[in-house]
């Protein structure tokens, strides 16, 4: 469903593993909003729900809601440090259009 490279998913690790608690995945969603119509957005989640797509990367366990799969085939996710910031990019084959800071797309 997705592809996650391995700078995203040392990201995601130190994420889970800062927790302080037990986590059953991050949950990767796509919502409404941002400059474009549709954003990209994460959370770490103490329970994955039946209906998930669940998605396990050498240890890291992502969990996508129905609602975003659709969105979410094909879709790479990076994790980068640069002069303007660190953070997930996401290079998403079904977006039609997005916007300067990666986050956003229709």
């Amino acid at each position: 469903m997705i592809q996650i490279t391995e700078a995203a998913r040392d990201a995601m690790a130190t994420a889970i593993e800062g927790a302080g608690q037990p986590i059953a995945g991050l949950r990767l969603m796509v919502q409404s909003g941002g400059c474009a119509g549709l954003q990209y957005a994460m959370a770490l989640e103490l329970s994955r729900e039946e209906s998930d797509a669940v998605v396990e990367a050498e240890g890291v366990t992502v969990l996508i809601d129905p609602d975003s799969q659709g969105y979410l085939v094909g879709t790479t996710i990076d994790f980068v440090n640069g002069l303007e910031g660190s953070g997930f990019v996401f290079d998403n084959p079904n977006a039609s259009a997005g916007c300067g800071c990666g986050k956003s797309f229709c």
